[in-house]
């Protein structure tokens, strides 16, 4: 293929890229996997001659998605990278490179979403207290710590949106916490008495010891007084946890999937879970309606005739 064509395609990736990351306010790793899926579109048709993005034809992004196929890629990377393809396409006809949106009418097979093991109530409630006990002996990171677990599991926010708060952020006379979801999107998220009453010891008693200069008005600091690191979260939900015995090895992300999967046990609908999350589609929320079989089984014993 010639230099002329490796760069039309290298130039359109690139306002691609910029198209995701400024004017979509997408996350780092989000664009990064985009326009690699992208990338692998675009190494795929220039094999097949197609020397510019214009040229881009529906038969070129299935055969894409096949040679993918098979090469043994995941159901779930292969819905993922014909998602990547479509949006492509659709940006490259609205920005006006080509004249037609070649994968508009292209249908891949959705991923099977699992959900990964929840913390039990029963397991969470031992979590949270073995975090507060430490809290003696851990000083100013057992508070931040502990304030972190409560947070997490009362708000089921993301991980880079609990690093993201402020300290304006928490609105304890409400019962609220403001968060920046993806695409900068704002909610705000009920929270716990626990987890404000942890909040503020740590903003009172602990968060002094690590402030410095760098800290701003981050709600969560890390040991040299900056913005917490998501990598240090982790490590302490996994730290957390790990003091349970039956208590599952899971990260931060695990813990939104508890909030939510108890939250529906506990009797909440569907769209206020979907809102809780943040999450802009119902059909997204809908993943953890098959965790909650247990009250579904208890709802039909008590309402079905036949039962």
């Amino acid at each position: 293929m010639s230099d002329a064509a490796d760069l039309a395609w290298d130039r359109a990736i690139e306002d691609y890229r910029r198209h995701l990351a400024v004017e979509r306010d997408l996350s780092e790793h989000t664009v990064r996997g985009y326009a690699a899926d992208v990338r692998g579109l675009a190494d795929h048709a220039e094999r097949m001659g197609v020397r510019e993005p214009s040229a881009l034809s529906l038969q070129v992004v299935r055969s894409y998605l096949a040679a993918q196929r098979s090469l043994g890629r995941a159901r779930s990377t292969l819905a993922r990278r014909g998602a990547s393809a479509r949006d492509f396409t659709a940006w490259l006809q609205r920005t006006g490179r080509s004249e037609q949106d070649a994968a508009a009418s292209l249908v891949t097979p959705s991923g099977r979403r699992e959900l990964p093991s929840v913390v039990s109530a029963a397991d969470m409630r031992a979590v949270l207290d073995a975090a507060a006990e430490r809290v003696e002996t851990d000083s100013a990171t057992g508070l931040r710590d502990l304030a972190i677990m409560e947070t997490l599991y009362a708000t089921g926010v993301r991980v880079s949106e609990l690093a993201g708060l402020d300290l304006g952020d928490v609105d304890r006379a409400r019962g609220v916490v403001r968060v920046f979801g993806k695409g900068r999107k704002e909610r705000s998220v009920p929270c716990g008495r626990p987890a404000l009453e942890a909040i503020e010891r740590w903003v009172a008693s602990g968060r002094p010891e690590f402030a410095t200069e760098a800290s701003g008005r981050a709600l969560f600091l890390g040991a040299r007084g900056g913005r917490i690191d998501p990598r240090v979260v982790r490590e302490v939900v996994h730290r957390r946890l790990a003091a349970v015995d039956s208590a599952p090895d899971l990260g931060p992300h695990g813990l939104r999937h508890t909030a939510a999967t108890h939250l529906l046990d506990g009797g909440a609908d569907l769209r206020s879970v979907q809102e809780f999350l943040g999450h802009a589609s119902i059909g997204t929320t809908q993943i953890y309606t098959h965790v909650s079989d247990d009250r579904l089984r208890a709802a039909f014993r008590q309402a079905h005739p036949r039962a």
